[in-house]
């Protein structure tokens, strides 16, 4: 294993506007966010999509455990510690200081119990253990928006090998950039080609999904289904999501295959 990563060093700071309290590295570009009278919601749009994973498989019984790769504001272990009652949540956040904020400012629950937060570098977590997920949702940036080794073949084959036969990960790109390309062919080479790409949201973030364990083969009837569900019981919604898929991506039979 590489030794760990040094702490960041840039600055973490807070904003508010508008009733919605942000996160920054050292920067204008918002980390993450948090309505203060909705605390448990998804206020960002990429972090709706990235939850999008919860359409693929049966939510009875899934998923029952989460892996985190990034902190931020905390809005996705929020959400998944308030919504899916069931799962327990491990988050891999490298900057101690992200996760002081989170829990000051931002509402991150204390409950060790169903909530780990690890301090450490999430490449070094990913090839160091052998404890699977089902769900594990990669978005870690630095201040530059540059993933780094997060962004690397070996990294997305360690995700691969720490999923659960039911597992989905899901990874936020940062849009359709230069290296949008390069790094969807990096997970498609560790997941042997078995990626979906969901269609840019309004933040232009783009999130890939990938399994390599049972396959998934979802219809879109299914799918908003779900989504009918998680809106009801969450105020999450994705049916704009099911559709902006139907419109842009290949769907044989009507069923998305991954």
């Amino acid at each position: 294993m590489r030794p760990a990563k040094k702490t960041p060093q840039h600055s973490v700071d807070i904003s508010e506007e508008d009733g919605v309290r942000n996160l920054h590295f050292g920067s204008d570009w918002i980390q993450g966010a948090m309505r203060i009278a909705r605390p448990w919601s998804l206020e960002l749009a990429y972090t709706r999509e990235m939850m999008a994973g919860l359409l693929l498989r049966p939510l009875q019984h899934w998923p029952r455990s989460a892996l985190l790769i990034g902190l931020g504001a905390g809005s996705l272990a929020k959400f998944i510690y308030r919504y899916l009652p069931d799962c327990r949540i491990t988050v891999v956040e490298i900057n101690p200081q992200v996760e002081f904020i989170a829990r000051q400012f931002f509402k991150l629950p204390d409950d060790p119990r169903r909530l780990d937060v690890v301090i450490g570098c999430g490449a070094d977590y990913m090839l160091g253990g052998d404890r699977r997920f089902d769900l594990i949702l990669v978005d870690g940036y630095d201040p530059d928006a540059k993933a780094g080794v997060l962004d690397t073949e070996p990294f997305y084959q360690a995700c691969r090998a720490r999923l659960g036969d039911d597992g989905i990960c899901s990874v936020n790109l940062l849009g359709r950039n230069r290296g949008f390309q390069g790094s969807v062919e990096r997970i498609k080479a560790a997941f042997d080609g078995r990626v979906a790409v969901f269609p840019s949201c309004d933040s232009g973030n783009t999130i890939a999904f990938a399994t390599g364990g049972n396959p998934v083969a979802v219809s879109l009837d299914e799918m908003r289904a779900r989504a009918e569900q998680l809106k009801k019981d969450t105020r999450l919604n994705l049916l704009p999501t099911i559709s902006r898929l139907q419109l842009s991506h290949p769907l044989p039979d009507g069923r998305l295959h991954i």
